[in-house]
């Protein structure tokens, strides 16, 4: 037998309180005013390699960008483990569309109870676009699956984070610094034999301090000409999760 679990999440910035499991088809971006982080993240887990490979992809021209990260990991009975994670931050500036893509893919087949398989996927994508009208389009994608692969651990997990600002900013030297250093985190998973469900709660913990930074990165970002700081709208930072297992 063969167990799967698939989830896709699809949104937009002025639909950032609102997430749902999409359908084969995603909805049509929509107008966004500047509303501070987006932060999409989806997360799938089955209690239950060949091969490995990593794809990133980013174009920006005449104020409309293009990003695409995905990753998969395959584990069979030839290569019972696989791990394989992405951390990838894209710096687009000022924009008036954009289109984000990100997804993680596990596969295990055919290992045994005795013998069992351990694919992991994790990849984590960070986008920082300037506007005050941007149309965006963002999709996260993980799935994980087990084909007759008795007592396998799978585990596929992506997270999205799409900061806009009305005005175009740079992370800083020190924001950069510290998102290293969780890539490092995220990197030391491969080399621990904890369970999928532990792996799960390392990789969320690291995301909530990605959040943190970019949160308090977004705050310094110029509020424009003629912005009195008081009133001008507050940045936020909201955090889809779907999780199965």
């Amino acid at each position: 037998m063969s167990s799967s679990r698939h989830f896709q999440g699809s949104s937009t910035v002025n639909l950032i309180n609102q997430h749902r499991r999409a359908k084969a088809h995603n909805s049509p971006g929509r107008r966004a005013v500047r509303l501070g982080i987006l932060a999409t993240a989806g997360l799938t887990v089955v209690a239950t390699a060949a091969t490995a490979e990593a794809v990133t992809t980013n174009n920006v021209s005449h104020g409309v960008a293009v990003a695409d990260n995905s990753i998969s990991t395959l584990a069979n009975p030839g290569r019972p483990t696989q791990f394989l994670d992405t951390f990838t931050v894209h710096q687009d500036g000022a924009l008036y569309a954009a289109a984000a893509s990100n997804s993680a893919r596990a596969n295990s087949y055919d290992c045994t109870a005795a013998s069992p398989c351990r694919s992991i996927a994790l990849s984590f994508q960070i986008i920082t676009m300037a506007g005050t009208n941007i149309h965006l389009n963002a999709q996260n994608v993980s799935h994980a699956a087990n084909h007759d692969c008795a007592g396998c651990q799978t585990l596929a997990g992506a997270w999205q984070f799409i900061v806009s600002t009305p005005e175009p900013f740079t992370l800083s030297a020190s924001a950069q610094s510290r998102l290293a250093a969780i890539h490092r985190s995220l990197d030391a998973l491969g080399r621990s034999a904890a369970p999928v469900s532990t792996i799960q709660q390392q990789a969320d913990a690291l995301a909530a301090q990605v959040q943190s930074i970019l949160q308090a990165a977004a705050a310094t970002a110029p509020k424009g000409p003629g912005v009195n700081a008081l009133t001008a709208q507050a940045p936020t930072v909201t955090l889809h999760r779907m999780l199965a297992s």
